[in-house]
């Protein structure tokens, strides 16, 4: 109870604490796991600490009391007014117990560099659905992944929408094998006061090993809050899984949830400073 209670104390201290920021104009983002399809103007430079907590899996598959921290520190600069370029440097901290053995495991990696590109295809100002693509290279030594996106949104009145096809291909053991992955994302949200947005947004994750056959697939829904300043912006995601499905076994006793590779809560924070 203590761990959760720290874990937890932790986003809400990063929330909170962002308004010690100094002072500039933010481009914000409404969503933080679904992109949304404008890009930064040309010269603008921002930078983003992402903050992302994955919590909960079953201790049938001896993790019990799981958490994983992923972090990302993202520079990012509007190359032109469509074409938005970033880099990430990525690290992990992840810790569990093996319920069995009462072991206690911690670890913290590096898991390398990426470089981000994104172009708008159709502005949303211009056409009925605004459209961009994304290309996303990342290498860490003995690993590499490739994730690719399309994305679409639009205004609507107050609200604003988008939603992204993602693919992304991941090279493990020395690059030797490799697990490909599709996702579904979708998030709406509408303005409730001068600085504070809320809505929602809904992932579906699915794993492919080897390109070859389908092993889950996995459902996330939960609410997002977006809060802005002169100086900066901030959007939280916290996002529970409602439905998941083992397509080969059962590993995690779970006929419901995806509980072995995946979690019961998702949540992300990310902090935005443009200069």
């Amino acid at each position: 109870m203590l761990r959760k209670r720290v874990v937890w104390g932790v986003i809400v201290s990063l929330f909170l604490g962002a308004g010690a920021v100094a002072k500039v104009e933010a481009n914000e983002r409404y969503f933080t796991y679904t992109y949304e399809p404008e890009t930064m103007p040309q010269g603008v430079t921002e930078f983003e600490q992402w903050v992302t907590l994955r919590t909960q899996r079953d201790d049938k598959v001896g993790q019990e009391n799981f958490n994983k921290w992923e972090f990302r520190e993202e520079w990012e600069y509007g190359v032109t007014d469509n074409y938005t370029a970033s880099l990430y440097l990525n690290t992990t901290a992840e810790s569990f117990r093996n319920p069995s053995t009462q072991a206690d495991t911690s670890s913290f990696s590096f898991d390398g560099v990426s470089l981000e590109n994104r172009y708008m295809v159709w502005n949303p100002t211009e056409h009925p659905v605004g459209l961009a693509l994304y290309f996303e290279p990342r290498f860490s030594g003995n690993e590499a992944e490739l994730e690719e996106k399309i994305i679409l949104g639009q205004r609507a009145g107050s609200w604003k929408w988008a939603f992204n096809v993602v693919h992304a291909t991941e090279w493990n053991n020395n690059l030797h094998d490799s697990e490909g992955e599709l996702e579904f994302d979708f998030g709406l949200t509408r303005p409730v006061t001068q600085h504070l947005s809320m809505g929602f947004e809904a992932r579906n994750h699915n794993e492919l090993p080897e390109q070859k056959s389908w092993e889950h697939t996995a459902f996330f829904v939960g609410p997002v809050f977006t809060f802005t300043q002169e100086r900066w912006w901030a959007t939280f995601t916290v996002l529970p899984q409602l439905f998941g499905r083992n397509f080969h076994g059962d590993p995690d006793g779970e006929r419901n949830l995806v509980l072995d590779e995946q979690e019961r809560v998702n949540a992300r924070l990310i902090l935005g400073v443009s200069f």
